[in-house]
């Protein structure tokens, strides 16, 4: 019986569909937000666009560690800051 109730809290909307790319769900993020600070949503769905931007924030920061981590081994593992002389000659 937990396994049905637990089935009932979970929102599968939140969690189905991930964006293909990183743009995507920052997009789709940005539309969140912008409409729960609207106000267009009532309390049930602000609940269901909060648990979607969730899923949605932990999905970009996931692919933003897996670039990070593909810039170290680019780099050699260390990140190395833009040189400020080089970002003025532009």
């Amino acid at each position: 019986m937990a396994k049905t109730a637990k089935s009932q809290d979970a929102a599968p909307e939140a969690s189905q569909d991930l964006p293909e790319t990183y743009e995507a769900a920052l997009a789709e993020l940005e539309q969140l937000v912008g409409r729960m600070e609207g106000g267009e949503l009532g309390l049930e769905e602000s609940l269901g666009a909060y648990r979607r931007g969730a899923v949605l924030v932990k999905y970009c920061q996931g692919l933003l560690e897996k670039v990070e981590q593909q810039v170290k081994v680019l780099e050699g593992e260390t990140l190395k800051p833009l040189e400020a002389s080089s970002r003025d000659e532009f």
